[in-house]
């Protein structure tokens, strides 16, 4: 097995600078106003597949924004890699809780980091993981060679769904074919207790709007009189969990596959200390479904959260006005058996039932996903547990995530290979809050540990 170490070392402040370039680039997919970001992105990424020397490189045009690809094959005889990623990032709203811009990225020493930590937006999720893949590639260039193909699919739509890289993967399916797809883009437990996804929530998104009177009223002269649209929403929503925090839509829980008293009492063994957790969001107690752990309810249990509700003035000073319309913003995180178009029909639904008629409704679907676990018996596991030994001299665990990534499971369906979630960062990186950030050390070491999963993959195939 090649030692990587050394070129890492000697290169890594290239290597920063080149992701620094990268961060600069607001490219929010979710916001119209950074289209060209995101286009500006996409053409930096294939810049640097150039670099490389991959072969077929191009922006891959969608009904939305581009999917950048490249691929090396050395021999039909090897194994392939396919490699997923995003460009695109989260909004970076509320900005004044930015210690700095969240485009002009600097590294800064943190309890957790003390060697620095990358912050920009985007430096976790999922630039920082994405072009440790780019740079893995150099690593194993410019120190003999690649052990096997290589294929890139780096997308600009994972945040707000990946609605057009699901048709490009239909029609794409010889183009992408793979023995094995590896993403990074999940976290890790510690930064010396590395891990491996093996499962993923999946995703409803939701939107609600309330409407009461034709326009805002002044609120001395109608209230009193006239139902208040953000008053009926916060009932409707504050409706939608019981006393044991237990989700209240009808049928939402019919399809959950259970997990094991014996899986449960396994997934609790792992090293996790709830007043760290507590102290480092900031929590004076923990919260949630009763009769589960807090590993549980972030990932074997279902989720339903408000992430934006608004209406009325929200500026500074006073306006005593009675809002014609209130919109709220919600996520439903689900688990295997969960299918997100089915829970859209049933919170759609819902909704319309619990609406008084005091107001009229209109409930909007966002993007959603399918929940994903992988399995822990094939060689694809065996290699990045390999990988990560190596680096960390440490066997990973292997763990579920509370997260999406609302792509993975339709790559099973329409590729037919299972997906390796090798990530490195960390729950303290504050992905998708402000002042998100990615350890330089966590960087450099996943940049070693995906070269030498490509050599265990390829001498595990082989057998």
């Amino acid at each position: 097995m090649k030692n990587f170490k050394n070129y890492i070392e000697e290169n890594k402040n290239r290597f920063i600078n080149e992701l620094f370039e990268l961060l600069r680039i607001p490219s929010v997919s979710a916001k119209p106003e950074h289209d060209r970001d995101v286009r500006s992105a996409a053409e930096l990424l294939k810049k640097h597949f150039n670099k490389l020397d991959l072969d077929n490189c191009e922006i891959c045009e969608t009904k939305g924004h581009p999917i950048v690809y490249g691929e090396k094959i050395i021999s039909k005889d090897l194994p392939t890699i396919l490699v997923y990623g995003h460009y695109d990032v989260q909004p970076v709203d509320p900005l004044n809780l930015w210690d700095q811009d969240p485009f002009n990225p600097y590294i800064k020493k943190t309890e957790i980091h003390p060697e620095g930590a990358i912050f920009a937006r985007g430096a976790c999720d999922d630039k920082g993981q994405m072009f440790m893949h780019l740079k893995a590639i150099e690593v194993m260039l410019e120190n003999g060679d690649l052990p096997c193909n290589v294929k890139f699919m780096i997308e600009g739509e994972e945040e707000v769904g990946s609605d057009n890289l699901e048709l490009f993967v239909k029609e794409n399916k010889e183009k992408l074919s793979n023995d094995i797809i590896l993403v990074s883009d999940t976290g890790m437990i510690s930064k010396t207790i590395p891990s491996i996804t093996t499962g993923l929530r999946g995703l409803s998104y939701m939107e609600v709007e309330l409407t009461g009177p034709n326009r805002d009223l002044h609120s001395g002269h109608y209230g009193g009189t006239v139902a208040n649209p953000i008053n009926v929403l916060s009932k409707m929503i504050n409706s939608l969990h019981d006393s044991n925090n237990k989700i209240t839509i009808p049928g939402f829980y019919d399809n959950v596959i259970e997990v094991s008293e014996e899986d449960r009492k396994e997934m609790n063994l792992t090293p996790f200390n709830i007043d760290e957790f507590k102290d480092s969001i900031g929590l004076i107690a923990e919260h949630g479904e009763a009769g589960y752990s807090t590993i549980e309810r972030q990932s074997i249990r279902p989720a339903l959260d408000v992430n934006g509700i608004w209406g009325g003035y929200i500026e500074e000073g006073a306006k005593t006005v009675l809002p014609s319309k209130a919109f709220a913003k919600i996520s439903m995180r689900l688990v295997p058996g969960q299918n997100w178009k089915r829970i859209n029909e049933l919170f759609t639904k819902h909704i319309k039932n619990i609406t008084p008629k005091t107001v009229s409704v209109k409930v909007t679907e966002h993007h959603g996903g399918q929940p994903y676990v992988a399995p822990t018996d094939t060689i694809g596991f065996e290699a990045a547990s390999k990988a990560y030994e190596d680096v960390f001299s440490k066997k990973p665990i292997a763990t579920r995530d509370g997260g999406s990534i609302p792509i993975i499971a339709l790559f099973e369906q329409e590729l037919e290979s299972k997906t390796i979630l090798m990530g490195f960062g960390l729950d303290s990186d504050a992905i998708h809050s402000p002042n998100e950030h990615y350890g330089v050390s966590n960087f450099l070491q996943g940049i070693e540990t995906i070269s030498k999963f490509y050599y265990h993959f390829t001498n595990l195939s082989k057998d």
